[in-house]
């Protein structure tokens, strides 16, 4: 096609035959990209050629009319400009054609393939370039999902000065809007490798672009393709391949998460994580969580909750609860003793005595019931930290809420023993305390259930990653 005239069929003149093929950019089964130039100001163009032939697909169509229609919605410096669309009629190729403006920079694609490397000072500079074309293309109405994002489809301009180089974002060809998505039927298109689960689906998000987002850098980073890398819950694992610092490196994580709700939401949260000063002497260890625990935590960028269930039904609880009863009864009879005998109002200062006996009563009976049904549940936000216990619809706070600022210190104390009177060795159980200014937020190895120590050393551990804090253990100072 090298030389050929490209126009509007529907007028033969000159204005209408205006772009000149240049060179062939790329081609795969019924698409092709030109370089051409514009015969009337002499510019050089793209031009996106959808040919029918015998692999000819509706969907492409579809898709290619859809990028087309949003491109030419778009208006951001960073992104190709709409220039034209028209019917291709030649002997040759018949189909339709998108011209675009051209962009005079190399994908990162190319820049790996020439051997180039890229510091995690550059990969940041990258990340939150395509992050703000992300905040732009998720903030329209409806919201614009690129769905393809990869090496491949990023451009960088030459380095000028201490700029790494200008960012671009191109090719809209699978292009998304989250009103197409909700009322039309789903396509699965993507690059393997880049997309996360839910694009398997058909399903796509604003965080879907993040997932792809994410492992593009980590391309950038350890110089591998994302779908070479170990996986290990549908996560990537990169951390032994890429030397990035610990800070960065659970920001991919949180980018790459599989699951949507722990996944950082939006592009602006994504920036604003990426922007915040960690520290970055968290532990190297990672625990994972012991097999049979019923613990459940649930985490994503700004928040944490862990949930201690119930410690259920032990033989050490039996003689307590029959305690109880006993204990109970035997105040119940009393009260209703003086009550039924004694004259009002004489009987006042006896019932009133009572009460003290009752509370013990009441505290014996929650006690047990908490075994049975009660959980302990720490929960940490954007503005806070509380821990509760929680029976049915009741919430004990031992401690008030504190401000999330003021966390300073991660204490992990393993099992020991201490000595006693008569020097009796006793068993200390594990615990974990969360200091937040003077509060001391505590869990320990014999609370609900937590079944072994191994339980509290995990939770310790991904307290510690969360909130990037090492952790304390007094024991080996």
């Amino acid at each position: 096609m090298i030389g050929e005239i490209l126009g509007d069929v529907r007028g033969q003149d000159a204005e209408r035959l205006r772009y000149e093929v240049q060179q062939l950019l790329g081609k795969k089964a019924g698409r092709r990209t030109l370089l051409a130039r514009d015969l009337k100001n002499q510019e050089l163009v793209i031009i996106k050629l959808l040919s029918f032939g015998g692999d000819f697909e509706w969907d492409s169509l579809k898709l290619f009319e859809r990028e087309a229609e949003i491109l030419k919605s778009l208006s951001h410096p960073l992104i190709p400009h709409y220039l034209n669309y028209f019917e291709v009629n030649l002997p040759t190729i018949k189909g339709f054609a998108l011209v675009q403006t051209y962009i005079r920079a190399q994908t990162l694609e190319q820049y790996l393939q020439t051997g180039r490397t890229f510091t995690e000072a550059e990969i940041k500079l990258i990340a939150k370039a395509v992050l703000e074309i992300l905040i732009y293309l998720h903030e329209l109405y409806p919201p614009v999902i690129h769905r393809d994002i990869k090496p491949s489809n990023i451009l960088l301009g030459e380095r000028s000065g201490n700029s790494i180089g200008q960012v671009y974002l191109v090719d809209f060809g699978s292009v998304q809007t989250v009103l197409g998505a909700e009322t039309g039927t789903r396509t699965v298109v993507g690059t393997y490798g880049y997309m996360p689960q839910e694009q398997f689906g058909g399903r796509t998000v604003a965080a879907s672009d993040i997932y792809s987002l994410g492992a593009t850098l980590i391309y950038l980073a350890t110089g591998t393709h994302p779908a070479d890398l170990p996986q290990k819950d549908f996560r990537i694992q990169f951390e032994q391949v890429a030397n990035l610092s610990p800070s960065f490196t659970n920001w991919l994580k949180w980018m790459i998460e599989p699951s949507l709700e722990r996944r950082f939401s939006s592009a602006a949260v994504a920036i604003a994580a990426l922007e915040k000063p960690q520290p970055t002497n968290l532990p190297a260890l990672v625990v994972d969580k012991p097999d049979g625990s019923k613990i459940q935590l649930t985490k994503n960028w700004d928040s944490l909750e862990i949930i201690v269930p119930p410690a259920g039904f032990n033989p050490s609880i039996v003689a307590p609860g029959l305690f109880a009863i006993a204990w109970n009864s035997f105040i119940l009879i009393w009260t209703i003793g003086v009550l039924s005998l004694g004259p009002f109002p004489a009987n006042i200062p006896f019932v009133l005595f009572s009460v003290p006996f009752w509370g013990i009563g009441c505290f014996m009976v929650y006690k047990f019931l908490f075994k049975l049904f009660g959980r302990i549940c720490l929960r940490l936000n954007p503005k806070q930290i509380t821990l509760t216990w929680e029976l049915f619809a009741w919430k004990f706070y031992p401690l008030r809420p504190s401000p999330r600022q003021s966390i300073n210190k991660l204490v992990y104390i393993p099992k020991h023993f201490t000595k006693h009177s008569q020097d009796t060795r006793v068993a200390v159980p594990a615990q974990l305390y969360i200091w937040s200014g003077v509060r001391k937020y505590q869990v320990s190895a014999d609370d609900g259930g937590i079944k072994s120590e191994a339980e509290l050393e995990w939770l310790a551990h991904e307290l510690s990653d969360w909130l990037g804090l090492p952790i304390t253990n007094p024991m080996k100072s």
